[in-house]
């Protein structure tokens, strides 16, 4: 597959009437009820690229959590933005949403011509499967089918504290809900053939499988977020693909050193710097 540029990821201006952009355009907030939460991706995704959101805030008394998924539907199209992204925006042909649930999000698939969905991968190494001993900050790439992802960036992290670096391996393991404040969800489609794709859902760093199948590429797909019920507020991480930044290249060898993220405080670095290396 051809390298992904990447491009930088904002949230459309056509939105549901209760979301609030920030100024960046990178945060959106559902600033009452518990519908007409739903966002696009600025411009369209190329294949193999991730539209990638961290939980930000939850609102509890509701029932149900973030929906993410695709729309062939330019959003400038839309008459109106539907009150929900399922059933409604579903139902108008040409979209699919994945409804992200406390629990059971894995879809098994059966028939995946013996290729495992994201496994962890050196591809300096020949692709081969990674049987070492993984830590929190030297994981590699999460592999879905011939696209490869920088699995440190699809984590979600705790905030800075005293048992932070407890909260960290949870995260890392999926054994925190997928719909807690911090977890990172993304959507990406796969090309399986010639002009068509699969959609799949990434939490936490783990492929949740092929959501949807047959999905044509022949039409421009955008990035579609549901901040919806319990989810009250979402923010877009920026992935960094291909060769990494002499900054995140410093971050990963600071981090891969040290015992967990407050093990920066006892190091003699600027501020600066332990602020980034403990909050990304």
């Amino acid at each position: 597959m051809a390298s992904i540029a990447g491009q930088h990821m904002e949230f459309h201006p056509v939105h549901g009437t209760n979301v609030r952009l920030d100024p960046s355009g990178t945060q959106a907030t559902r600033v009452e009820s518990f519908a007409n939460g739903v966002c696009f991706s600025k411009n369209p995704l190329a294949p193999g690229e991730i539209f990638l959101v961290e939980i930000e805030d939850k609102e509890l008394g509701w029932c149900g959590h973030l929906r993410i998924g695709l729309t062939g539907h330019d959003p400038r199209s839309l008459q109106v933005v539907p009150e929900y992204s399922l059933p409604d925006l579903v139902d108008l042909g040409n979209s699919w949403v994945f409804a992200i649930t406390r629990n059971h999000n894995k879809v098994v698939d059966e028939a995946d011509n013996g290729v495992e969905a994201g496994v962890n991968v050196r591809p300096e190494e020949g692709g081969e499967p990674d049987s070492k001993p993984k830590t929190f900050f030297t994981h590699s790439h999460l592999r879905i089918q011939d696209v490869y992802l920088p699995r440190d960036q699809l984590v979600g992290r705790s905030l800075p504290g005293r048992f932070s670096h407890i909260l960290d391996e949870l995260y890392k393991t999926n054994m925190l809900p997928p719909t807690a404040r911090r977890s990172r969800i993304g959507v990406v489609y796969v090309p399986r053939r010639e002009g068509v794709a699969d959609m799949h859902i990434v939490i936490n760093g783990e492929d949740m499988g092929a959501c949807a199948k047959g999905i044509s590429t022949r039409q421009p797909l955008y990035a579609v977020v549901d901040v919806f019920a319990a989810t009250k507020s979402v923010r877009i991480v920026q992935v960094e693909y291909g060769f990494s930044s002499l900054q995140t290249l410093c971050r990963k060898t600071i981090q891969k050193h040290i015992v967990h993220r407050m093990a920066l405080d006892w190091l003699e670095l600027p501020s600066l710097l332990k602020h980034y290396c403990k909050y990304e």
